[in-house]
This record gives C-alpha cells, sequence and structure tokens, in this order.
C-alpha cells in the first residue's frame, strides 16, 4: 500500500508498475517548489524500498506536465551560498532518478518547461502528447540557465549544437520536434499516451547513440572553436554586461563539458551567482508583472467566439489575421476587395511562418472571412474598429454599427490618438465604447492597451480584458487621455532623437547610446521603422493637447515623402528588401552620455507625468507596460524600477542639471517629489 503525499500520487499496478503523477497542492499548475522536490525525495526512498518493474512520472493535472521550478522562490534568494545549496539539492534528486536500477519515463502532455523539462531529461525514456505539449529550457528569460543538471544532459542527449540552441534561445519546441530532434522517444496521439509510457517499460528500447560528431564537438578540442561561435551568435542580440546568463552558460561547457560531475557543480554556483545577481531579479520581477496582467484578462464566464474587424489595413487586417489564429471566428470588413485580397494573402504569410503545417494553416484561413458587406456583424461577440484616424469617420461608423449588433456585443476601438468620450458621442450609450489600442506588428507585440473612458462601464473593461487574454495577449488597462500610455511617454523620446540630430549627433550615434542603454533598437531606426508620418501625426497631437514644440526636420521629412522603411528613405536610407543602408559621416561624433540621458530622462519625465495625472494604475503597471510596449531594457526592470535603483534624488539633480542646460522640456515634473 502506497504512502499518502500532500503534492505527488503514487500507485502500483497489477504489472508492479509505479505510476507516479504530480498535483501540486493549492496550485492550478505544476511546479518545482521545495516541498515538492523534498516529498519526491521521500517517494524516491520508497521506491527504493519495494520491487517495481518501473516508474512513469506523469501529471495528474490537465493543463500540462509541469511549467518549471517556483519562481516565486527566487526573489528570497539574495545569499549565493544559500542558493547553491538549494539547487544542489535538487540536482541532488534528479540524479537519484537517473541512477533509479529500473526503466523510468516521464509521461508528458501540455507544457514541459524549465525545471521540468530537466526532470524529464533525469528520465531514461520521454514520451509526449503530439499536439498539445511544448517542450522548453527559457531559464536564460528569467536571467539564469538550466540549473537541476539540464546543461549536462540536454548536451549529451542531443549534442552541443542542438542542446546549446535550446537552452541559448529559451525557445519552445512542439513534440513531433522534439522526437526528431531525439529529446523525446516519441510523440503520440493522447489515446496512446499512457499505453506506449507503460511499454517503454514493459519493453525497454535500446539507447540509440549519439552521432559521432555530436560526440566529437563535446571534446575538449572541439570546444573552443563551437564556443566562439555560440558567443559570437549571442553577441548580436544581447550584451554580456545586460544579459550575463547566456555567456555564463557558454563558459560552463566550453570549461566542464566532458567532465559531467564537475560540470553538475559548476553549473549550480554559476546558477547561484545569477540568479542573486540584478538582471535576474529584474528579469523575475518582470515575470510577475507579466503574471499580473494575465490575471487581470481572466472573467469567469465569458468566453467570446466571433469578431468582427472594420478596416482592412495593415493594422485591421493583422488584428483579424491574430484573431482568427487564436481560434476565433473572424469577419473583415472594408469598402474594396482588393483590400481584403491583401488580408488573407498578409494572414496567410503569417500562418505559414507560425503554423508550419499545412491542416493547422487552412483551418486557421477557414476561420478569417472577408465580409465587404459586414454581415458579421449581426453575430459578433466582439467589434473591432481599425479604420484610419478620423473622428467623423469613427462616429459615422459607429452611429451604424450600433444599429445593428446584439445589445451585448463589445464594441472597440482601436485608436492610437482619438479621446473616446469624442468617439462615443456618436452612441446611444457611450459606456459600451471601449479602447483595444495594438501595437505594431500584432504578431510580435504583446501588450494591448485597454482604453477607459470616462463613460465607459466597468464590465465593458473588464470584458476587453477578458478578450485580450482569450486572444493571448497582455491587457494593461489606462485612462482615455492623448497618446494613452505607450505613445505618450514614447515620443518624447523619439522627438528628443531628432532634436539631437538636428544638432549634429549622427543618427548611427543616437542609436547606439540607445541600444547601448539596452533598448532593443535605437529611437531613430524605431521612427523608421513606426513611420514618420505616424511619428508626427501623435507628436502633434500630443504638443497640442500637452504642450511642446515638434522639430522641424521631421515636419520637412515627411512634407518631402520621406517616411521611414516603408517608403524606401527616412532618416536612413533602405534597400529593396528594407535594410538600412550604413550612412557615411564627416562629422565627429558627438554625444556619449549625454546623449543617453537626453533621451531616457525625456522618456522617463513623461512616465512621472502619467503617474500624477493617474493614466496607469500604479508604478508596477508603468513599468510592464513600457517594457512590453517599447522594449524598455527588461534587465533594469523598468523605468521606475530603473529610476529607484539608481536614485530618485540623484536622478532628479540630472533632470536640473539637462533643464539649466537645454531648456524647458527637462523640468522635472511634480511627481519626482513623490516617488
Amino acid at each position: 500500500m502506497a504512502k499518502t503525499y500532500k503534492n505527488w500520487k503514487l500507485d502500483y499496478d497489477d504489472d508492479k508498475v509505479a505510476w507516479l503523477g504530480l498535483d501540486k497542492a493549492d496550485s492550478g499548475t505544476n511546479i518545482l517548489s521545495r516541498d515538492v522536490i523534498d516529498e519526491l525525495n521521500d517517494i524516491l526512498d520508497e521506491l527504493g524500498d519495494v520491487t517495481v518493474r518501473g516508474v512513469v512520472i506523469y501529471s495528474a493535472k490537465a493543463n500540462g506536465f509541469i511549467a518549471g521550478a517556483d519562481v516565486k522562490e527566487f526573489t528570497s534568494l539574495t545569499d549565493p551560498n544559500m542558493a547553491f545549496e538549494l539547487i544542489r539539492r535538487g540536482q541532488a534528486v534528479m540524479d537519484r532518478i537517473e541512477m533509479l536500477k529500473c526503466p523510468s519515463v516521464a509521461m508528458i502532455h501540455g507544457f514541459c518547461m524549465g525545471g521540468g523539462l530537466e526532470l524529464a531529461l533525469a528520465c531514461r525514456y520521454r514520451i509526449a502528447e503530439a499536439d498539445t505539449t511544448r517542450l522548453g529550457l527559457p531559464e536564460v528569460k528569467l536571467g539564469i540557465h538550466p540549473g537541476f543538471g539540464g546543461s549536462v544532459r540536454a548536451t549529451q542527449l542531443l549534442g552541443p549544437p542542438a542542446a546549446m540552441d535550446l537552452m541559448l534561445t529559451g525557445r519552445g519546441i512542439d513534440a513531433r520536434r522534439a522526437k526528431k530532434m531525439g529529446l523525446v522517444n516519441h510523440a503520440v496521439p493522447e489515446r496512446q499516451l499512457r499505453r506506449g509510457a507503460k511499454a517503454l517499460v514493459m519493453q525497454p528500447p535500446r539507447d540509440k547513440p549519439l552521432a559521432l560528431y555530436k560526440r566529437l564537438l563535446n571534446k575538449k578540442w572541439a570546444r573552443p572553436l563551437l564556443a566562439k561561435y555560440l558567443w559570437r551568435n549571442v553577441s548580436k542580440k544581447v550584451s554580456p554586461e545586460h544579459y550575463p546568463a547566456p555567456f555564463a552558460l557558454i563558459d560552463l561547457w566550453l570549461k566542464f563539458g566532458d567532465e559531467p560531475t564537475e560540470m553538475l557543480r559548476e553549473e549550480a554556483l554559476s546558477v547561484a551567482r545569477l540568479i542573486t545577481g540584478a538582471t535576474a531579479q529584474n528579469l523575475v520581477r518582470v515575470f510577475f508583472l507579466q503574471e499580473r496582467m494575465k490575471s487581470a484578462g481572466k472573467l469567469e464566464g465569458y468566453r467570446p467566439q466571433r469578431v468582427h474587424v472594420i478596416g482592412g489595413g495593415v493594422m485591421g487586417g493583422d488584428i483579424a489575421a491574430w484573431c482568427a489564429m487564436q481560434g476565433l471566428h473572424v469577419t473583415v470588413q472594408d469598402r474594396s476587395n482588393e483590400s481584403l485580397g491583401r488580408v488573407m494573402a498578409r494572414a496567410y504569410k503569417l500562418y505559414k511562418k507560425k503554423l508550419k503545417r499545412a491542416r493547422p494553416i487552412q483551418a486557421a484561413m477557414d476561420r478569417l472571412v472577408p465580409d465587404i458587406h459586414g454581415y458579421g456583424l449581426k453575430r459578433a461577440d466582439v467589434v473591432i474598429e481599425a479604420i484610419f484616424e478620423d473622428l467623423e469617420a469613427k462616429q459615422t461608423l459607429f452611429r451604424e454599427v450600433e444599429t445593428k449588433v446584439r445589445p451585448d456585443t463589445l464594441l472597440c476601438t482601436n485608436t492610437s490618438s482619438i479621446p473616446l468620450e469624442e468617439i462615443g458621442t456618436a452612441l446611444n450609450d457611450p459606456g459600451r465604447l471601449v479602447g483595444l489600442h495594438f501595437f505594431n506588428p500584432v504578431a510580435q507585440m504583446q501588450l494591448v492597451e485597454i482604453v477607459k473612458g470616462k463613460d465607459t462601464h466597468s464590465e465593458v473593461v473588464d470584458r476587453a480584458s477578458a478578450f485580450t487574454h482569450r486572444i493571448k495577449r497582455l491587457p494593461l488597462p489606462v485612462k482615455s487621455s492623448p497618446g494613452f500610455l505607450v505613445n505618450r511617454i514614447l515620443m518624447p523620446y523619439l522627438m528628443e532623437a531628432v532634436v539631437l540630430a538636428e544638432q549634429g549627433v549622427s543618427i548611427q550615434a543616437i542609436d547606439k547610446a540607445a541600444v547601448k542603454f539596452g533598448m532593443p533598437m535605437g529611437p531613430i531606426t524605431l521612427a523608421d521603422t513606426v513611420g514618420l508620418d505616424i511619428c508626427l501625426h501623435v507628436a502633434e497631437n500630443l504638443s497640442q493637447h500637452l504642450g511642446g514644440e515638434v522639430p522641424a526636420r521631421l515636419k520637412k521629412m515627411v512634407d518631402a515623402g520621406h517616411l521611414g522603411k516603408k517608403s524606401g528613405r527616412g532618416f536612413y536610407r533602405y534597400d529593396k528588401n528594407g535594410k538600412a543602408q550604413k550612412v557615411s559621416s564627416t562629422t565627429p561624433e558627438k554625444g556619449g552620455q549625454d546623449v543617453v540621458e537626453r533621451l531616457t530622462l525625456r522618456y522617463i519625465n513623461e512616465a512621472m507625468a502619467c503617474l500624477r495625472e493617474g493614466v496607469i494604475e500604479d508604478a508596477d503597471l508603468l513599468d510592464a507596460g513600457m517594457i512590453f510596449g517599447t522594449g524598455f531594457a527588461p534587465f533594469r526592470g523598468g523605468p521606475v524600477k530603473y529610476v529607484r535603483s539608481e536614485g530618485v534624488q540623484v536622478m532628479r539633480e540630472s533632470m536640473q542639471q539637462l533643464e539649466e542646460k537645454y531648456g524647458e522640456r527637462f523640468h522635472p515634473d511634480a511627481y519626482w517629489s513623490q516617488l
């Protein structure tokens, strides 16, 4: 008779196979917390005292296998020595699974990430459900790398190239891809999962040796060559100063790749150092901010199924395509069949890239229906307006829409600049209108601003947030005000970059300074990518409502038709593939730290104004919005967290110095004194 455990369920079948199911207590998701690992250690003691034919480890929860280690426990780790001991304890339990005398099988369905995959790697065999399973080692996204033996076992099982790619990118892969690369032994339909797992116990297959060239790449003489290649590739994307984890992983493998015992110890030491450092602590904070936004999008009982998008431009078409890819039935309306044809072509290109296989691609295309006459309005649960930025046109449209939709249909506008209160005057009930402000490109940008006007009903905001969560995006509630949150904070930053260029600082130097600070791209490149006409429109709208000047150079460029990447010329020139051409400059480089301060402090000062005006609920959500909406250096934790880390008074004094030097646009907002 098996003992009873808090988080695990242990049963033995008639063939003496032990079935060990994880059902983490008081949690909707399985995670490897301390108590889960400690109990697993006790269970391994029990299994050592009985005779079993094999062990199958599975999840007793329907949503997935194991999501990883308990991220909440990371925040309490400030002492590297304590972190090292905790990690070594987890490694010891994984080692005990690996050393079981009987066959061990990880029976995987749903997500299998981080520590969950490390546990699976400790088993002798792995079998995965083919359609929903996702596997990965995403620890680098939290500023660390695998610590429960994953770096050792993955490189031994897959060979260094595939294993390092999995760990350095943090990407997830599906079960079929995992089978192809050798990460799992079988990828099977759900109905065959349990039977397949038992077959691996009863008739253990012979292990296939790793290909010779992969074994050779793990040798001491070969590792420096591959390590140099990996270092160079990773350096193109992130800086070791900002994101030390991937570089630490490369060094770990370089030094100890063919010494498993030593590599396990060094793996623990490396993770212990990383996890107590500023980058990991900030990235963990960002993870929890992301979870907070996800939880805000959960509304019991609300299950929208049909969406009608009005506007077949790039933004409207991409919103429609994304919604259909998430399983919703979507009708997309525009005045011309040509526009709708372009929508379908772009959607097919997206699905081909994301879904890859013919059947899911066709299913998504079937859910996306061109609808020039707007027949889909009558059945729509959600209507999203994404036409051009013209108040009268939007009012006319919503006046007509209101007469055709159900009383409970969610009415949304994707406006980026027009106050909801003005659009809402066209409706009999302005409280029905809510802003759903997507960012371009829709398929890449996770954030959606949920814009609440002064008349918008609170339940409408809740449903809009739930819809955003349904389409796998992060809802951020903001107040209806000029520019909302993201564009308002971003625009002074972009305008300061234009001013710097007007003053003779090379555009390369401006971009380089921002990237060195930690931005994903420089402000000049960003402005060209967004479109200089759009930047000008938003900047003029903000200056009209909030004051400030729009740089003359920006107006001249737009008047000349130099709109950025889409026209082939903006601040940079672009080739036919959209790649920026190098700009030669005979003027000496200017800027340095002064450029960074001018850019970032304009950005941060506007963030202070938004907090003072209540555009966003609190500083934490502001940090989340700017990280996921503009890519503000995640390793710094967000603009407000960055200010607190550097010192509020120190940065306020820097603002005052810039004001003396460059004028009133650097005047510190009143909220600095409240921070």
